[in-house]
């Protein structure tokens, strides 16, 4: 990971059990897919990559039955509303500035970046 970034930070913030992470399968899937990316590979290693997952499975709260959320302009992100749904989470985190970001919220969920929800656990 790049070191001292917010995702990073983030992921360091997690790991001091300073917030609880939800994840699910397609997530896990997901971000197996896109750390073999080139942009992706030049910031996480692949060992990194799949310690991450592992680290996610394993530590996370894992949602496996989640509702039929039809939200996103992106089909494909959908998955990301239902599990906010099930968890009834305050905050979805997402880079995605073009789709997930501005819709801003699904039901009791903020849909934020990194770095602002970083700021709220810095102070």
């Amino acid at each position: 990971m790049v070191r001292d970034a917010p995702p990073d930070r983030l992921f360091e913030c997690w790991k001091e059990r300073r917030f609880e992470l939800v994840t699910c399968e397609a997530q896990l899937d997901e971000l197996k897919r896109v750390t073999r990316r080139p942009f992706f590979r030049k910031r996480l290693l692949p060992g990194q990559a799949g310690r991450l997952v592992n680290d996610l499975r394993r530590l996370a709260r894992t949602f496996d039955a989640l509702p039929r959320i039809e939200r996103s302009p992106d089909p494909n992100d959908d998955f990301l509303f239902a599990l906010a749904e099930a968890a009834r989470a305050d905050y979805l985190v997402t880079g995605d500035r073009n789709d997930v970001l501005n819709l801003e919220t699904h039901g009791v969920t903020r849909i934020v970046t990194a770095r602002y929800l970083l700021e709220r656990l810095e102070k």
